[in-house]
């Protein structure tokens, strides 16, 4: 049997990966596990949270599906995509898929544009319509400030780790994603040492790539790679 690990971001939940998790659930009849990390979900209680909780959960969830699978790929979205990358280190993960995966986080650019068009769509009256705004509205309120900390502290644990990942490994990246710039993945391509890597761009998803609109697309390309002797 195959197993198959996908890890959300953060201040996230499974819903963030639930339409790449539908697609393989339809298409495979692989074993997927989609745990919450501490203090996310539906309900933000982040408070007090260190970053190593979120490893050693993933880790736990991994673990479950090594002793039952012959083999198992681990998927990571965003802050999810830098945990996977550090299992996929430390543990036999037979290959690795990124996705927005936060190496680098904030593009400037990018977010002053998507902020000037929610600066317009409340000037129009059309604020609660814009779907980047119904998202981040309540992360905002509900992470506190030593959360975010945490995140930071994951990300630079892990981002040396990635010239030690040798497992064939696939990168995708939205090109309009205000969250991790684009050329985070590029960094992801240079920096990983797998003799089998590939790049993939999605020109007009935001940083929930999972939800875009081209994602059927992102998926076939997935399980294609992952089908790949």
């Amino acid at each position: 049997m195959i197993g198959c690990l996908c890890i959300h971001g953060f201040t996230g939940a499974p819903s963030e990966v639930d339409p790449l998790v539908q697609y393989l659930k339809k298409e495979t009849d692989w074993k997927l596990a989609v745990p919450t990390l501490p203090g996310h979900g539906d309900t933000l209680q982040l408070k007090g949270v260190q970053y190593k909780e979120w490893i050693g959960h993933a880790e736990r969830e991994l673990e479950a599906l090594l002793d039952s699978c012959e083999k198992v790929y681990v998927v990571g979205f965003s802050m999810g995509g830098m945990i996977a990358s550090y299992l996929t280190v430390h543990f036999p993960v037979e290959k690795l898929v990124l996705l927005s995966a936060a190496a680098y986080y904030v593009n400037p650019k990018q977010l002053a544009a998507d902020i000037g068009t929610m600066f317009k769509d409340l000037s129009q009256g059309k604020l609660t319509e814009n779907e980047l705004f119904l998202r981040y509205k309540r992360k905002i309120k509900e992470t506190p400030l030593a959360a975010t900390i945490q995140f930071r502290k994951l990300v630079n644990q892990v981002r040396p780790l990635l010239p030690e990942i040798n497992v064939p490994t696939f990168i995708a990246q939205g090109e309009v994603d205000g969250i991790v710039p684009p050329k985070t993945a590029q960094y992801l391509y240079n920096h990983i040492c797998s003799s089998s890597k590939k790049l993939f761009y999605i020109k007009n998803s935001k940083h929930l790539i999972c939800h875009c609109e081209e994602r059927n697309d992102l998926f076939e390309n997935i399980l294609s790679f992952l089908h790949e002797r």
